[in-house]
Order: C-alpha cells, then structure tokens, then sequence
C-alpha cells in the first residue's frame, strides 16, 4: 500500500503519454509543423532514434536497455522504501512514467514518436517532459530538502 500513490501517478503520466502519441501519430502528418500558440509552440511530429530531446541520434538499441534498467531501478526502489521522502518518491515516479513510455515506443516502433515544438527546444513527447521534471524533482530534493536526513547520519560528522 505504501507505493500505491507513486505507482498511480506513475500509471496515469504514462496513460496521458499513450494518449497524446495516438493521438499525434493519427492526427499530424509526419514532419509538417501546425502552429499551436503562433510559432513559439508547434505540434510537429518527428521520429526520433535517439535519446530524449533527439541526442545521439542512431542510439536506440542503447536507449532501449537503459530506459528498461532505468525502469527496473525505479520501480524496485519504490516498491522496497529505500528512499525517503515524498519530492523524490514523486520525481521516482515520474521519471518512471517516461522511462516506460517512451520504451514502448522503442520496442513498438524502433523510435520516440516526439510532436511538441516550443522555439529554442528540440521537439519532445510528454514522457520526455516527465523525465525531465522527475529528475528536476529529485534534483531539488538533494539539493534542498536532504539536509535533514543528513543531519541525522553518524558518517557525515567529523
């Protein structure tokens, strides 16, 4: 029961995620830009053999087993109460949700059906978006909210 909540979220970003790709694979024509705000947001629809955000193009075999690790780690370490704390059990989450989606559409389809364009960004899925503000969340929380686990651990004094 402990886990339910973060593995609820991480069930619902990865259904939004599902949606939004069928949605974008039905609905936009392959590399034809629709404006959505004028052109600072576009909906374009790419395919993308890379990383998140389109980096090292060509290296999806290699994206496929660190996502399916990735995953693995994540869901182990939300099932087990390793971690400590809400922020970073949500960021776990989140960063879960796109880990997955975006390996189903490795395993799928051999590439990451993208479609969101905001001028000055690569184009990106929602499942990139996830990865991104899950790791800014457990980022956060290293950053600023775990000093007070610290405090209480013998080894970090002198």
């Amino acid at each position: 029961m402990f886990a339910f909540p973060y593995l609820l979220l991480t069930v619902v970003l990865l259904g939004f995620d599902r949606l939004t790709k069928w949605w974008a694979a039905n609905s936009l024509a392959f590399a034809q830009p629709q404006p959505l705000i004028g052109e600072v947001i576009r909906l374009t629809r790419v395919h993308n053999v890379g990383g998140a955000f389109g980096i090292f193009p060509g290296s999806g075999e290699l994206f496929m087993a660190v996502s399916g690790v990735v995953a693995i780690v994540l869901l182990v370490l939300l099932l087990t109460r390793r971690v400590q704390g809400v922020l970073p059990r949500i960021g776990m989450a989140v960063v879960l949700a796109g880990a997955v989606g975006n390996l189903i559409d490795r395993i799928a389809f051999g590439y990451v059906l993208d479609f969101f364009e905001i001028r000055g960004f690569p184009v990106f899925n929602v499942a990139d978006a996830c990865i991104t503000v899950g790791a800014g969340l457990i980022m956060i929380h290293v950053l600023f909210g775990g000093e007070g686990y610290r405090a209480r651990r013998q080894t970090d004094r002198p």
